[in-house]
């Protein structure tokens, strides 16, 4: 249950839609408008610079914020709503990944070409292990105990020995890599190789690249999100504002949807099947995943340079760090404007 009066919700969802349609209207472009309602805006410590990848930890109902230009992470909680602590030291962060079954943290500093482990309950700095060049997304194997860091610059992917906190190796991909992740399915990690419209695939066990899936109309797909149980990869492609559904068992693309200009983060919410396409430009798309199909909810501008979201599917809400709103770093927060079934 949202927290605000169903009067007052409604209001800011009739508000937020003739907005929304507005919009839609003077584009020329007749599309439904963002099915979101803005339950909170959080004002967030520091200063009014770049965030970038969130993760959250839902057995401690935290959220971690990569706060990129201040180079430090946010832990937000989610039940008080309010920031609890801010942990410095990673110069220029960019990814962040809470894996609670190891109480640890890991984030990308791409300042120092490192990914820095956190003690979760402690929120302090466990150790310091080298990557490749612009360290950003990373994904962890639990099966084969290991973290894999996406080296953007360095056309690589570093893995990460998780139980001695040591870098084991490097995986050459032969081009720019975005989003890394791990499908628990097959129990390999994919990476996104930018620069050649392909996606990686890696076996954990050999550390070796097994495929390479080409991916037609892809240009720079950067944000990359998997639904293992309906065996689709979602891809965002940055360079020409369109989102791919990558079907894993034929290893092809099946659709194209046109999202906000560019696409990065992608976050899912399970029991709805909601996926949100958060953009660069501050416009979100929303899809419902219907078996093995998408439809379009709804696309609308959400906030400025809103290109982060994190689904708790436990409340169905999404979150987005906005690096200014009204001249202070703020937390978004959004809930689903039509009933659930």
């Amino acid at each position: 249950m949202l927290p605000r009066s169903v009067a007052c919700r409604c209001a800011v969802a009739g508000l937020a839609i003739a907005l929304l349609t507005a919009t839609s209207i003077a584009c020329g472009q007749a599309r439904p408008p963002l099915p979101l309602a803005t339950v909170a805006d959080v004002p967030l410590t520091g200063h009014t610079t770049r965030w970038d990848y969130a993760s959250l930890d839902p057995v401690r109902h935290r959220l971690f914020l990569a706060h990129l230009g201040d180079g430090v992470i946010t832990v937000f909680d989610t039940r008080r709503q309010r920031v609890i602590a801010d942990i410095p030291g990673v110069s220029s962060v960019h990814g962040v990944l809470a894996v609670p079954e190891l109480d640890r943290v890991y984030a990308s500093a791409t300042g120092t070409d490192q990914v820095v482990a956190i003690d979760a309950s402690k929120m302090e700095i466990l150790a310091r292990m080298p990557t490749g060049d612009y360290p950003d997304g990373m994904a962890y194997a639990p099966g084969a105990h290991k973290l894999y860091v996406s080296n953007e610059h360095g056309g690589s992917d570093t893995v990460i020995d998780v139980r001695r906190n040591r870098r084991v190796g490097t995986i050459a991909l032969g081009g720019e890599v975005g989003n890394t992740q791990y499908d628990p399915v097959s129990g390999h990690i994919f990476a996104n190789v930018q620069t050649r419209g392909v996606l990686a695939e890696i076996d954990p066990a050999t550390d070796k690249v097994v495929a390479r899936i080409a991916l037609p109309g892809a240009r720079g797909n950067h944000g990359l999100h998997i639904d293992a149980p309906a065996r689709l990869a979602f891809i965002a492609c940055e360079d020409n504002a369109t989102l791919l559904v990558l079907d894993l068992r034929s290893r092809r693309v099946t659709a194209s949807f046109e999202v906000g200009e560019g696409p990065d983060v992608l976050a899912f919410d399970p029991m709805p099947g909601w996926l949100y396409v958060a953009s660069e430009s501050g416009v979100v798309a929303v899809f419902e995943v219907q078996g093995r199909r998408l439809r379009a909810l709804g696309r609308g501008m959400l906030g400025p340079n809103a290109h982060v979201v994190v689904v708790d599917p436990a409340t169905h809400r999404a979150y987005f760090p906005l690096k200014a709103w009204k001249g202070k770093p703020m937390l978004r927060i959004t809930a689903p404007l039509v009933p659930r079934t």
